[in-house]
């Protein structure tokens, strides 16, 4: 019962935000804008990825926007760990990295305008676009009961023992052989924007994110596995308008 009485709370505040903010939707507030942003997601560790904007005025209200981002999607199951052997770390179990590149196409309805140099202005979108996903093989460094001593991509089959890993390489040693898998993706969200300059605009965007390829991404061959990504997001943005 308090969780709706505060979304109620939510609600009623935003819309009376919106009214209010009527009478002063005669004017464009700006023609276009290009931002920046640093993105923090469910689906990764402590940096999600990168994103660019470029918006444009449809009118006083309403704008659109061409986008691009990308994103590192991480296999729930994933757990750093450090080899016995060397003190290096590594991630048991990964096959595959993950990279998700998205440009979008989306609208943007203001709700709530600010002043040109002070205030807080909130805005509500939804985009679509294109998915590709970007398969990079993980590798190892794996010695073998000879002793001998391999990088080679993580295999259930031929790497049993997790003890006899040395270390990786990271994640960016296999992007020679990375792959492609192709799908869609959509996105909505609320952002907050701030500014203390007319031509500047900083703030954040809270949303959900949906990715779907058209074939399952094996990341760790020794769990399960999907097609489909689901996350809840935050950016930090930053950026310049005129």
């Amino acid at each position: 019962m308090k969780k709706i009485i505060l979304i109620s709370i939510i609600l009623i505040w935003v819309q009376n935000l919106y009214a209010q903010n009527r009478n002063v939707m005669n004017d464009v507030l700006y023609k276009h804008e290009t931002t920046y942003g640093i993105n923090f997601n469910t689906n990764a560790g402590l940096i999600g990825g990168i994103t660019v904007r470029h918006t444009r005025a449809i009118n006083a209200r309403m704008y659109h926007y061409f986008g691009v981002e990308m994103v590192n999607i991480r296999h729930p199951k994933e757990q750093r760990s450090t080899s016995r052997l060397s003190g290096q770390t590594f991630i048991p179990g990964k096959q595959n990295a993950l990279f998700m590149i998205r440009p979008t196409y989306g609208r943007e309805l203001i709700l709530f305008r600010k002043e040109a140099e002070q205030g807080v202005q909130i805005n509500t979108h939804f985009s679509v676009g294109p998915a590709l996903g970007l398969i990079v093989p993980y590798f190892i460094e794996y010695r073998y009961d000879n002793r001998v001593q391999r990088t080679e991509q993580y295999n259930p089959t031929n790497h049993t023992l997790f003890e006899n890993i040395v270390g990786s390489p990271g994640i960016f040693a296999g992007l020679g052989q990375a792959k492609f898998a192709i799908g869609g993706t959509l996105r909505a969200a609320i952002n907050f924007e701030f500014g203390s300059f007319k031509n500047n605009v900083t703030g954040f965007e809270l949303g959900f994110a949906a990715d779907f390829l058209a074939n399952k991404v094996i990341i760790m061959p020794l769990s399960e596995n999907r097609s489909n990504f689901l996350s809840a997001y935050v950016i930090l943005f930053y950026g310049s308008r005129k």
